[in-house]
């Protein structure tokens, strides 16, 4: 992609929205979920550049060692470069297993577990939200919000606001560099860290995210297929809810 001249631009351009959403409906603080990988923190970055309040969290549950400890290092940075950050950390792998072992019949799932793992973590950051005043600021980046659904109904679909959301995933990984992000988030395999099995995001999907932009920006590419199906699949989770009106 060579949709953006300047990141210097970009990120003033970012940092300056977030503030005007933040004054004009009376927010207290932001706050955002920190997993490990380069779209949350590049958003978590963002906010912190607004100098206004900022709860950072990272909710390990059942986590890839190698995930939990790049989420950390970020937090850590976060807090050590920005007074405005409060940083938080919240194990919530016990949660999940009382959950998961309360549901006797409707545990066997994969994929409705992984969601749950998702959706524990959105009402972590809404109750976190609730108690300070503050809104829940989404991390998701273009394709995942709009190409292929690649997010969970409410759990990381959940938010107030979505500023990397018109941001192709390579567009995240560059302005993270400009931000001085960890050369180890910026250079780790993009996975959503919700399975066991320690899967990335390309074995789900089945293309790495250059040839979906390929396919979203320029409809060609040999994953204009997938990136179709995934759309077709997942549009209940793009677009309003259908309601019957009288």
């Amino acid at each position: 992609m060579t949709r953006i001249e300047s990141y210097e631009d970009l990120t003033y351009d970012i940092v300056r929205w977030l503030k005007d959403y933040y004054w004009m409906y009376n927010i207290k603080a932001f706050v955002v979920g920190v997993s490990g990988g380069i779209d949350s923190a590049v958003v978590s970055t963002l906010c912190a550049k607004t100098g206004l309040p900022c709860h950072v969290v990272g909710m390990p549950i059942l986590q890839h060692p190698n995930q939990e400890n790049l989420s950390d290092v970020h937090l850590q940075w976060l807090e050590d470069n920005f007074s405005n950050v409060t940083t938080h950390k919240f194990d919530m792998s016990n949660v999940f297993e009382l959950f998961k072992y309360s549901m006797v019949g409707f545990n066997d799932n994969d994929l409705a577990l992984a969601n749950t793992r998702s959706r524990i973590r959105m009402i972590t950051l809404y109750q976190i939200a609730g108690s300070v005043g503050g809104i829940v600021v989404g991390t998701g980046n273009k394709i995942e919000d709009y190409g292929i659904g690649f997010f969970t109904k409410y759990g990381d679909g959940g938010v107030d606001i979505a500023p990397i959301a018109d941001l192709y995933k390579t567009e995240v990984w560059e302005l993270g560099e400009y931000l001085e992000v960890d050369e180890r988030i910026c250079d780790a395999i993009p996975t959503d860290g919700l399975w066991d099995d320690g899967r990335c995001d390309e074995d789900q999907i089945g293309a790495t995210y250059e040839q979906l932009e390929e396919a979203m920006e320029y409809r060609r590419g040999p994953a204009l297929d997938i990136l179709d199906e995934y759309n077709r699949k997942n549009k209940h989770k793009m677009e309003p809810i259908p309601t019957f009106k009288l």
